[in-house]
């Protein structure tokens, strides 16, 4: 028993000394004042709390973006781009779309299964002549009679289409008759004598028998017609030059004329104003920029050459969850050139010329987290009350001492 109460007096002193460290020490209740400014402190409290609290919750899990810079140390493997340029007085018989490299070489379109230049004719009041191909609307529409009446309400062709036709026309890779490269798609016209003009060959006496070329309208048919030019194409990343231009090389009405033929094709004038309704060089990413977007240029010089000078960044876009996007932003300043008539230095058109930066953007999602929400809430719910216990403390001293002072008066 002797062993017992000395077991549990050695317990007794434990818990005493385990008291002195007690910093939350409770005050009993009949020693405690309730007053009405206490409540609403009390009121005040709880609902700053909550405000704070709330505010910290905001802050913590917003989504914010940063960006770093450093020199890109490999060189991409390839340009996307995609371009939607409508110019309203050059039809389309007669424009061409090309691309040269740094050197004034031409540059493959990289036209394929995924890459296309579509030309669409638009009559004098601006509307499409034939239907948009399903691509070029972004297969968007889930359902495909939703697709086919936009179709052909975007058109003034009064042929029936079909869904058939549709799905044929995006399946088609025409052949370039052995002047393309590997996988290399033909499907018009434009896009043979494109490949046929990278390889140096003459395709003046073979037009009739390209059955891309068969029943091509001529400048003549479509005098006084637009033509709007959309295109998914990939260039080099070395830099280059993408023209939109008249050429009447183009045109099956101009493979043979007189010596006064070629001379007024020569001074010929023609308007090139036109609307870019979209430029993008890889896909996009939350908050990309477009400054070309439905950008109008009238211009009044009928030899006018319209210049657009690219200054294109690769960037990486990396997304909280980790999937990354790997594409491009541009800056871009423009600049209106007078082509004399017989310089030889070109026909009037819409120049698109554009340099890859050797600098690289990383743009990446991040968030702060559960750990500096937590710790945020702790200080916040500690500093509001204390700071408002301070002030509880001083309003009752404060009262106390009036009181004290009236009783002694």
């Amino acid at each position: 028993s002797k062993q017992h109460i000395a077991i549990s007096n050695d317990k007794m002193g434990l818990k005493e000394s385990l008291k002195l460290l007690d910093g939350q020490r409770s005050v009993s209740k009949e020693f405690r004042v309730r007053t009405v400014y206490g409540a609403l402190l009390s009121v005040t409290t709880l609902a700053l709390i909550a405000y704070l609290v709330y505010i910290e919750f905001n802050f913590n899990f917003k989504t914010e973006v940063v960006e770093k810079v450093h020199v890109n140390a490999t060189t991409p493997a390839g340009l996307e781009i995609e371009f939607d340029v409508t110019l309203h007085k050059v039809p389309c018989a007669i424009l061409a779309v090309d691309a040269n490299d740094p050197t004034n070489q031409r540059q493959s379109l990289h036209l394929d299964q995924k890459h296309h230049v579509w030309k669409h004719r638009l009559d004098r009041r601006g509307r499409l002549v034939g239907p948009k191909s399903k691509v070029e609307l972004g297969s968007s529409l889930l359902d495909e009679q939703i697709l086919l009446e936009s179709i052909q309400n975007a058109t003034q062709d009064e042929s029936e289409i079909t869904l058939e036709d549709i799905h044929l026309r995006e399946s088609f890779c025409g052949s370039c008759y052995g002047a393309g490269d590997e996988d290399e798609c033909c499907n018009t016209c434009d896009d043979v004598k494109r490949a046929y003009q990278r390889k140096g060959w003459s395709l003046k006496n073979e037009v009739d028998s390209i059955e891309q070329c068969k029943n091509q309208l001529t400048a003549k048919d479509e005098e006084g017609e637009g033509c709007n030019v959309h295109a998914k194409i990939a260039l080099s990343t070395g830099g280059g030059e993408l023209h939109l231009a008249p050429s009447r090389g183009l045109d099956h009405g101009s493979q043979t004329g007189t010596i006064m033929d070629v001379f007024l094709r020569t001074f010929e004038a023609f308007n090139v104003s036109h609307t870019i309704q979209k430029m993008r060089f890889g896909p996009e990413f939350p908050g990309s920029i477009h400054q070309l977007d439905n950008a109008k240029r009238h211009i009044e010089d009928s030899y006018g050459m319209y210049q657009y000078y690219f200054q294109i960044v690769p960037t990486t876009y990396k997304y909280l969850d980790g999937r990354t996007i790997q594409t491009y932003q541009f800056s871009v300043t423009e600049h209106m050139r007078h082509v004399s008539p017989g310089s030889g230095r070109g026909l009037p058109g819409v120049f698109f010329f554009y340099e890859v930066s050797a600098l690289h953007v990383i743009i990446e999602e991040s968030r702060r987290g559960w750990i500096s929400f937590f710790t945020s809430v702790a200080a916040i719910v500690g500093g509001v009350v204390t700071v408002l216990g301070m002030v509880d403390q001083a309003l009752y001293s404060k009262m106390s001492s009036r009181k004290h002072t009236g009783l002694m008066r």
